[in-house]
């Protein structure tokens, strides 16, 4: 198949694609006009007695001609439509027909051997019309649904404890995290393998089975790693991934982006795909940003009303969404999208849902001598492992929109020890991206341990997750990554706690000591 055939045409006037707007007709300068809008423009025509103007080429004439000829317009015995016809008589729109003084001849235009229906008025050129309407935004056809296979194939399709495996190189802590994503995102990439294959591969009781995606709602405190999980698997398995921001999503008719924007770019990171879109992952952050709103008297544009759009997403949806746009307008091309594949993937802080839970506990806080003090509700740690739905819904999220969201789990809060690994473990942990850097100067960094504790510390008062730790080190390090450069002679750097707590400097030591 050529590139051209790979992607669907767009009409330039309404923006609609092929698979939307049905068969196309095809004017010059690779301008496509759909049925609809060309049956407009032709009884547009019949109904004021269009001309032809004098710069219209014989293409566009006859592509005119074609149309109403598609359209069972009327037309005179030779073929020719009745509204051209008459305009070539000079009956409608063109006036009488005068024959032209043979001075004037050089002095005016050559005119249409149509007349003029609209005098002082040329013909619009179509080429212009091609850069004004915006053309560059194509959309791939889709695949018919006898040749559609899985982005995956299920042979590929790495196992739970392997994927979890491959999330441990970059990811630290957050064992039970790793391990219901991993479960879930193995399942649901089965799910459309499954939908590929014939129901003769099934035993007779399990052909009619169909199986439901799993949608995920993931809650933990800032910075624990919720975007960087989701990133790093979409990586992993290599599949589209769309991270979308729910603080800026609205109401349709508000100013923000609709919510079909979060479908618009899986379909961009897509390439453009429609197929490969709808078997990618969207991962919508700030979700707890979109509960209901308490204690207001106007509308709720950014709240409820957002989780409800959202619900038809959620479930699996037709849903028509703009191309390379944040929202529709008249200047975008739209294509429909089956949001039923679609793993959805949404993630939270949730502030202050600890004192929902501690407040359900509390109340089921028995009266005895093994009885648990309340006090010690306080200081776990891990209270978010006891969040249920009814917190959730406590918590300003609809029922509709939780019961859609069938798989909950918390990411646990980053202490000192987890710190510690983040700066040194991961594949990417940001000590190694300094050594490498200070390598280029073939110089070698090194962090002692107590230095490393005493980090993690500063990370801790910050109370931002492990996005401290990348403020901490840049802040640390200016100093050495200015001076370093200077003196060919350094051959080693070590940081020491004294340094962290400004007690004194790194230690230097030079090439050949």
């Amino acid at each position: 198949m050529s590139d051209n055939n790979q992607y669907e045409e767009i009409c330039h006037m309404c923006r609609r694609s092929e698979q939307n707007a049905g068969k196309m007709f095809h004017l010059p300068n690779q301008i496509c006009v759909c049925e609809d809008c060309m049956k407009k423009t032709m009884s547009a025509m019949s109904r004021f007695g269009f001309a032809p103007m004098p710069e219209m080429s014989h293409d566009e004439l006859q592509t005119l001609i074609d149309g109403a000829q598609a359209f069972q317009m009327p037309q005179s015995p030779d073929g020719m439509p009745d509204f051209l016809q008459t305009a070539q008589n000079g009956e409608e729109g063109g006036g009488e027909t005068v024959e032209p003084d043979p001075e004037d001849a050089q002095k005016k235009p050559k005119q249409s051997p149509f007349g003029n229906g609209f005098p002082n008025i040329s013909f619009l050129n179509m080429g212009d019309l091609q850069g004004l309407m915006g053309g560059g935004q194509k959309v791939k056809r889709r695949k018919p649904d006898e040749e559609k296979v899985p982005i995956i194939d299920i042979k590929d399709i790495p196992q739970p404890h392997k994927l979890k495996e491959m999330l441990d190189e970059y990811v630290v802590g957050q064992e039970h995290a790793k391990k219901v994503i991993s479960v879930a995102v193995y399942n649901h990439y089965k799910r459309l393998a499954a939908e590929c294959m014939k129901d003769e591969e099934f035993p007779d009781s399990l052909k009619s089975v169909e199986i439901e995606k799993s949608n995920m709602l993931m809650i933990g405190p800032t910075g624990c790693g919720k975007t960087y999980l989701v990133r790093t698997l979409a990586k992993l398995l290599n599949v589209p991934l769309a991270i979308a921001d729910a603080t800026s999503l609205t109401e349709a008719g508000y100013i923000g982006d609709d919510i079909e924007s979060v479908v618009s770019k899986l379909l961009a990171a897509a390439d453009n795909d429609v197929d490969r879109a709808e078997s990618g992952i969207i991962f919508v952050d700030e979700i707890d940003k979109i509960a209901k709103k308490k204690n207001t008297n106007s509308r709720d544009v950014s709240g409820e009303s957002v989780q409800q759009g959202m619900l038809k997403l959620l479930e699996g949806a037709e849903v028509e969404v703009p191309v390379g746009a944040g929202s529709k307008n008249a200047m975008v091309p739209l294509t429909t999208i089956n949001t039923k594949n679609i793993l959805f993937i949404c993630g939270g802080a949730f502030p202050d849902l600890d004192e929902i839970i501690k407040q359900r506990l509390r109340k089921q806080t028995s009266i005895g001598f093994n009885a648990e003090l309340k006090d010690s509700l306080d200081k776990r740690k891990d209270i978010l492992n006891e969040v249920t739905v009814e917190d959730i819904k406590k918590y300003g999220m609809i029922p509709e929109f939780v019961g859609r969201m069938p798989i909950i789990f918390a990411l646990q809060g980053l202490g000192e020890e987890m710190l510690v690994d983040i700066l040194t473990k991961p594949k990417n942990a940001i000590i190694k991206q300094y050594r490498k850097l200070l390598s280029l100067d073939e110089v070698d960094l090194h962090f002692t341990d107590e230095a490393l504790l005493e980090v993690a510390k500063k990370a801790m008062e910050k109370d931002t997750g492990a996005r401290a730790l990348r403020s901490i080190i840049e802040d640390l390090m200016l100093d050495i990554m200015y001076e370093i450069p200077k003196d060919d002679n350094i051959g080693k750097v070590t940081i020491t706690a004294d340094y962290i707590l400004g007690k004194g400097g790194p230690v230097i030591e030079m090439r050949g000591n």
